[in-house]
């Protein structure tokens, strides 16, 4: 039987890196349980659609969200990017 969640990985993503702005992306695929191609591919979205700057520093990728987009999904699109982020912030 296949596991489910309540998130999808492009939020899974998005909370990686909340908590930490230069994460590797190699990191990110470790934490969410989901290849490296497939990061890039959600982290590309994610910059696509205006969620993530990405900005190279050195030889490493720093990123900054923008928490005040609205979620793309009719029932919660009321509620902003960051509104997920601050209820699901690991401490």
């Amino acid at each position: 039987m296949e596991r489910w969640t309540f998130l999808t990985n492009h939020a899974h993503v998005l909370l990686c890196i909340a908590a930490d702005s230069g994460v590797r992306l190699r990191d990110v695929a470790e934490k969410v349980g989901i290849t490296e191609r497939a990061t890039q591919r959600i982290v590309a979205d994610l910059v696509e659609a205006g969620y993530l700057t990405r900005t190279r520093v050195g030889r490493r990728n720093q990123y900054e969200i923008h928490p005040w987009l609205p979620l793309r999904h009719p029932v919660e699109q009321s509620r902003e990017a960051g509104d997920l982020v601050r209820l699901l912030r690991q401490s």
